[in-house]
């Protein structure tokens, strides 16, 4: 084993541990510490080169008939997952690895059996060199990439070696060249500049992008068209998930309702449902609270906060209601089509033993859930109710007409409570 490839590699990590367990790490000096920060990277680099290369050399088919591909070997049915259990990482980072190994995997040639040029040959050596590390490579490429067919073989390669001299530092800032015949014999100019950023060559490559391809992909509000919905997801635990991608102009309406209902001058977004309470509770409550004096500093808020001064939702619960009152404000507008000849109910159905006793479960037209009997009861009071008898088997065999529980006639005595 001695020489090989993962006999080095063990020496490697013996040395790194050496060094975590020395203790001298943290009394480097300024300078040695930036020496040993650019020595690490060095061998970050490095290894993350190995790790590609590796995945790269692993031909993705399998080697036989019957013969199980090398991810199957070990038990995992990709190599995103091999990666995550063999490097510890989660699996955004193994898919760049892998996304990595594609762009400088060297097929094999069918008829010689000689390994073919890799996609990109020069940022592939740049890599194995050192001079990038993945994320280096994926952002030299990732903008030419994306232009697909539309950049030709010749102008990719040609692409592909000034990138890597760009991240060799072979190309200064300006885009000229780092050679020893300067024009005025300044040594200082004829120095590399610091090495590039990942940043920096995205950079570059959209230049040579927007250079190569002037007319562009096709126009980005057409992908945004395609790319936009919105998926109500199954229920857990109560709550429907919503998952989706919001076109820019949406996405700054709903924002400018949040921050309607979030304004500190504004009572904030209603509570979800409606309740009520006596009058003479809420009387008492406020007239508690004008008796109260609260000093200027006294930060204790009255015990028990009688009058509901202190609202205890997040920021994410107060955008969660706020939406709720916009989406029951849409519904009653004038210009929401209508189904049925009435504006889009929700509508509730709940069994009348049920809603008398406050116990058992009511169903959401449009949700799988069932929600409870407090729901039901919520919408009976700030809509109409519907009696409906339902004979053997199901069928309708009363239908009463829709009331309000309230009327003008209500009792005087109850007054709705709420924000």
């Amino acid at each position: 084993m001695e020489g090989t490839p993962v006999a080095v590699l063990d020496d490697t990590v013996v040395a790194l541990d050496a060094v975590l367990q020395s203790g001298t790490v943290g009394a480097l000096d300024a300078g040695a510490m930036m020496h040993l920060l650019r020595v690490a990277g060095e061998i970050q680099r490095r290894v993350e080169a190995v790790i590609v290369e590796a995945v790269a050399s692993v031909d993705p088919r399998p080697a036989g008939s019957g013969e199980p591909a090398f991810c199957g070997r070990f038990g995992c049915r990709s190599m995103n997952e091999l990666l995550q259990r063999v490097l510890r990482t989660d699996g955004a980072s193994a898919a760049r690895v892998v996304k990595a190994a594609r762009l400088v995997r060297r097929e094999v040639d069918l008829s010689s059996g000689e390994r073919l040029p890799a996609r990109w040959p020069a940022l592939r050596e740049a890599l194995l060199d050192g001079a990038l590390g993945v994320t280096g490579l994926l952002a030299a490429t990732g903008p030419i990439e994306q232009a697909g067919p539309r950049v030709r073989l010749a102008d990719r390669w040609e692409a592909d070696a000034y990138l890597a001299e760009v991240a060799r530092g072979e190309e200064s800032c300006d885009g000229a060249e780092n050679s020893d015949g300067a024009e005025n014999g300044d040594d200082a100019q004829n120095e590399p500049g610091p090495a590039p950023t990942p940043e920096d060559l995205r950079v570059r490559a959209q230049l040579i992008v927007q250079y190569l391809d002037p007319d562009g992909a096709e126009p980005a509000e057409d992908i945004a068209l395609r790319a936009r919905g919105v998926v109500l997801g199954r229920a857990k635990d109560g709550v429907i998930p919503v998952r989706g991608a919001l076109l820019p102009e949406v996405a700054g309406q709903l924002q400018r309702i949040w921050d309607a209902y979030l304004n500190p001058k504004v009572d904030g977004p209603p509570l979800p449902g409606v309740h009520f309470v006596p009058s003479a509770v809420l009387e008492d409550s406020d007239a508690e609270q004008r008796n109260t004096a609260v000093s200027p500093d006294d930060d204790v808020l009255p015990a028990g906060d009688p009058g509901g001064m202190v609202d205890g939702r997040t920021r994410a619960q107060k955008q969660h209601d706020a939406l709720a009152a916009a989406l029951g404000i849409a519904a009653r507008h004038d210009d929401m089509p209508r189904l049925g000849g009435a504006a889009p109910t929700l509508v509730v159905t709940v069994g009348a033993e049920d809603y008398a006793t406050g116990r058992g479960w009511a169903r959401i037209e449009g949700a799988e859930t069932p929600v409870s009997t407090r729901v039901a009861a919520h919408t009976a009071c700030g809509g109409t109710v519907q009696r409906i008898v339902l004979g053997a088997g199901g069928r309708i065999v009363g239908l009463g007409s829709s009331d309000r529980i309230f009327t003008p006639r209500a009792a005087p005595g109850d007054r709705r409570a709420g924000r």
